[in-house]
């Protein structure tokens, strides 16, 4: 794996959804969309949705559903 932006936040949202995992499929994906809506730079979010309509790859199936349902980053 290169060491990207978009490779390290494929990680980190992975990471994320790993924590959640514990929880029921919903609330893991309620969770991770919220911990990356409440603690993600917008531009960070932007390059996110951008790999995300790219087809996603690599992200885990929690992080996949939690982006595709989070809200879409305000633009400068």
């Amino acid at each position: 794996m290169s060491h990207s932006t978009t490779d390290r936040l494929v990680y980190m949202a992975n990471q994320i959804a790993t924590f959640f995992s514990a929880q029921s499929h919903t609330a893991a994906v309620e969770g991770v969309r919220s911990h990356i809506e409440k603690f993600w730079d917008p531009r960070m979010r932007s390059k996110i949705a951008d790999h995300l309509a790219h087809g996603g790859e690599g992200l885990s199936p929690i992080a996949k559903e939690a982006l595709e349902s989070l809200t879409p980053a305000p633009t400068a």
